[in-house]
């Protein structure tokens, strides 16, 4: 969507980060994805009288370890509370949250637009609360179903200032985010499972006016595609009603990715609307700064630091470097490329992860960890660029043998002769046969028509079935040329 003249965007995210944990937040029962429906749910999780929730410590772990990674303040004492409201797949008629004491409170992240300049936006807070269970509407005619495996499933819920100002900042800061709870290992952060959803605080506003606008909050966005284009729908339908003398209703709304536009859910609760209370049956959570420090000892490095790693330590551009850290995956497959190169050529490894190897993953619709060539066989595939054993046009022949085989690279090598011709006195045999054939084109050549050089190479290159080593070629026929 282009900017629009006369009006700014206020938007702020929710994101809902399903905590990578064994069991539930308040319960001893199973988060494995894609059990039967209702396999999963305790008499806890169903909120049977007589249960008591007991806290998965666990969670308060992987939610300090994030505070920790944003600079964010990590509050001492944090306090569950009951947000009230009655749905079907909501059991207990309550869902356990945090409201005014937060285990993480105010924070910051950073992250790099499109047009490679950095932004930060303020984390207001990331609480601790428990995911309702789902309805079913798809498997049943006129009635809905209701499965409760994700009843209880511990989430943290992190909510950005409103300092966003486009869509596409909006999708930056939600795959920056992404990629650092992966980094964090406390969520796989899968969006086609539910583990990683955002709901979009959107309003408009004149340019110039401090104020903000009435806002709609668009509910459970699951792709970054998605987000881009809700809000921007979103966006669109505020001005069109605001510009028609009409006023924008505070409403929540979802998406229908089918006909891309958002449509009316229910009016927009308030807090008080659920009337909030400290839950009686859980203590404060007390969090001495000795189990801070304990935690803060084993983050990773983040993708920031990775990235200025990568940059300082393989001499890569900020770009390469952004593209190599987007996920700790990529990262590590990259790195142990490198190493099984013999750290031959860090540039050159980056060019075919990002280029050939991503490539082929994304056509094969293959996450970096199913690849069916390892970090070990591309790094020996680059040292034999590297060391002159093959070309970079050979290489890519033999890319394709390994992405169809387990084969080794030195035997695929051998097997089918590609190795590289860098005999002097070889190519220039070629080079001198190409001359003697064509003394029109030398003569064309001769006499200013440089473009013809290309021709020369390829009858080479052709000559010798590709194996020529490139750059002796350029040498030799210049050389031979000019004479």
């Amino acid at each position: 969507m282009s900017t629009h003249p006369l009006f700014e965007p206020v938007i702020g995210l929710e994101v809902h980060v399903q905590l990578s944990t064994k069991s539930k937040l308040f319960s001893g029962a199973s988060t494995f994805y894609g059990a039967e429906p209702n396999s999963q749910a305790c008499i806890i999780d169903l909120g049977f009288p007589g249960v008591l929730p007991v806290l998965n410590q666990e969670v308060v772990r992987m939610a300090i370890k994030f505070g920790l990674a944003i600079n964010a303040e990590i509050t001492p004492r944090s306090v569950f509370a009951r947000k009230n409201y009655f749905y079907p797949d909501l059991p207990k008629g309550y869902q356990i949250s945090q409201y005014e004491l937060p285990i993480v409170g105010k924070g910051k992240l950073e992250f790099v637009l499109e047009d490679n300049t950095k932004k930060q936006v303020g984390i207001t807070r990331a609480h601790l609360e428990e995911d309702a269970g789902k309805s079913v509407h798809e498997d049943f005619h006129g009635l809905s179903g209701i499965d409760l495996n994700r009843a209880g499933i511990p989430l943290i819920e992190i909510v950005s200032d409103p300092d966003l100002r486009s869509a596409k900042e909006a999708v930056s800061y939600l795959k920056t985010l992404h990629a650092l709870v992966r980094y964090l290992e406390i969520s796989d952060a899968n969006m086609q499972e539910g583990s990683f959803r955002c709901d979009a605080n959107v309003s408009v506003r004149p340019k110039g006016q401090t104020k903000f606008g009435t806002r709609a909050e668009i509910k459970n966005v699951n792709s970054f595609r998605f987000v881009e284009k809700a809000i921007n729908y979103e966006i669109e339908r505020q001005i069109e009603l605001i510009e028609s003398g009409k006023t924008v209703v505070q409403e929540t709304r979802l998406y229908d990715s089918d006909k891309n536009e958002t449509r009316p859910m229910r009016t927009k609760e308030e807090a008080n609307d659920y009337r909030y209370f400290p839950d009686p049956d859980l203590l404060p959570v007390v969090i001495e700064s000795s189990f801070i420090e304990e935690i803060r000892k084993t983050l990773p490095e983040l993708p920031a630091q990775k990235l200025l790693r990568f940059e300082k330590d393989y001499g890569l551009s900020n770009y390469d470097a952004s593209v190599l850290t987007s996920s700790r995956e990529i990262a590590d497959y990259y790195e142990a490329t490198v190493g099984a190169s013999h750290n031959s050529d860090a540039k050159l490894c980056a060019n075919w992860v990002m280029g050939d190897l991503l490539g082929a993953l994304n056509k094969a619709n293959l996450e970096i960890e199913e690849s069916p060539i390892s970090p070990e066989r591309l790094g020996k595939l680059m040292s034999r660029i590297n060391d002159k054993t093959i070309s970079g046009k050979i290489a890519k022949t033999i890319f394709e043998h390994l992405w169809n085989s387990t084969e080794d690279v030195d035997n695929i090598i051998k097997k089918q002769g590609l190795e590289q011709v860098t005999d002097t006195g070889a190519i220039e045999a070629i080079v001198d046969k190409i001359i003697q054939d064509n003394p029109s084109h030398v003569a064309d050549y001769r006499s200013g028509k440089d473009k013809l050089f290309g021709f020369f190479v390829g009858q080479v290159m052709k000559a010798s079935q590709g194996k020529a080593n490139p750059e002796q070629v350029n040498d030799i026929l210049k050389r031979k040329l000019q004479g």
